[in-house]
C-alpha cells in the first residue's frame, strides 16, 4: 500500500524540476508583440517637438527684434537729445559772438567819436 502510484525517486525529482521550471517561467517577461503604431507615434512626437522648437525659436526671434527696436529707439532719442544740446550750444555761441561784435562796434564807434571830438 505504500507505493500506490509506482513512482520512483527519479520520477519525483523530474516532476519537481518541471514544476520549478514552470514556476520560474511565470516570472520571465513574455515577448511583447511590436506595436504597429509605434513608428507613427514616434514620428508624431518628433513632429510635435519640432513644432514646439520652431515656436520657441520664433518667440525668441520676436523678443530679440523687440529688444533691438527698443535699443534703436533709445539711441535715436539719445542722439536727438544730444543734437538739441549741440544746437543750443551753437545758438548761445552765436549770440555771444553777435554781442561781442556789437560791443566791438560800439567801442570802435566810441573811439571814432572821441577822435572826432579831439579834432574839433
Amino acid at each position: 500500500m505504500r507505493d500506490l502510484k509506482q513512482t520512483a525517486f527519479t520520477d519525483r525529482l523530474s516532476a519537481q524540476q518541471e514544476a520549478k521550471k514552470a514556476l520560474l517561467a511565470r516570472f520571465k517577461p513574455k515577448p511583447a508583440a511590436p506595436d504597429p503604431e509605434f513608428d507613427r507615434l514616434a514620428e508624431k512626437r518628433a513632429a510635435e517637438k519640432e513644432a514646439v522648437r520652431q515656436q520657441h525659436e520664433l518667440a525668441k526671434a520676436e523678443a530679440r527684434r523687440e529688444k533691438a527696436e527698443k535699443e534703436a529707439a533709445r539711441l535715436a532719442a539719445d542722439h536727438a537729445a544730444q543734437e538739441a544740446i549741440e544746437a543750443e550750444k551753437r545758438a548761445a555761441r552765436k549770440e555771444r559772438k553777435q554781442l561781442s561784435k556789437e560791443e566791438q562796434k560800439a567801442a570802435r564807434d566810441a573811439r571814432y567819436a572821441a577822435r572826432k571830438a579831439r579834432q574839433r
